[in-house]
């Protein structure tokens, strides 16, 4: 059976999300244009650097507001510094022309810091699989507000052996 577009670009996506090498998450994300693949990108630390798996992660923690038990906590979070995210690295490595208008296929929702680089990189929609709860709603709004298609792909099933949760915790 033929696969519709959105899945065969999303699995590209996850296909990309296999050149990483974070140990906490492998993210994929490519951009497309009129059912043409212009370019594809995965989360890891700059060129020329040591990646996570051969220097370790470089983890600062932070604390946020989150809700614990129906109430507002205080959390402590981690996360690495090394790694740029896979859509940064898609708009790093893309035309601005080719950007305009066309549709950025990403495995995991964007952040609040891709979702805004996204909104100015001339895309007009984004679709994901893999949920991000922490941004979720305001990454939602602002895609609302810019009217840029925003969706979740579902049903979806990533294709076989590639990983589709965080590798450690």
């Amino acid at each position: 059976m033929r696969k519709d577009w959105d899945t065969y670009f999303l699995d590209i996506a996850y296909m990309a999300s296999t050149r990483s090498q974070c140990s906490r998450r492998h993210v994929g994300a490519v951009l497309v244009k009129g059912k043409k693949l212009l370019g594809t990108a995965y989360n890891g630390a700059p060129m020329g650097v040591p990646d996570c798996s051969e220097a370790g992660c470089m983890i600062v923690e932070e604390y946020e507001l989150a809700p614990v038990d129906g109430e507002e906590k205080l959390v402590k979070k981690q996360r690495c510094v090394r790694t740029i995210h896979a859509e940064q690295n898609l708009l790093l490595f893309t035309d601005l022309h080719d950007r305009d208008g066309a549709t950025v296929y990403v495995t995991d929702q964007p952040c609040w810091t891709c979702a805004n680089m996204l909104a100015n990189s001339g895309v007009k929609e984004i679709v994901y699989h893999r949920s991000y709860p922490k941004d979720a709603e305001k990454v939602e709004k602002l895609m609302d507000q810019l009217g840029i298609r925003f969706r979740r792909l579902e049903p979806y099933t990533p294709p076989p052996g590639v990983p589709t949760e965080r590798v450690t915790s």
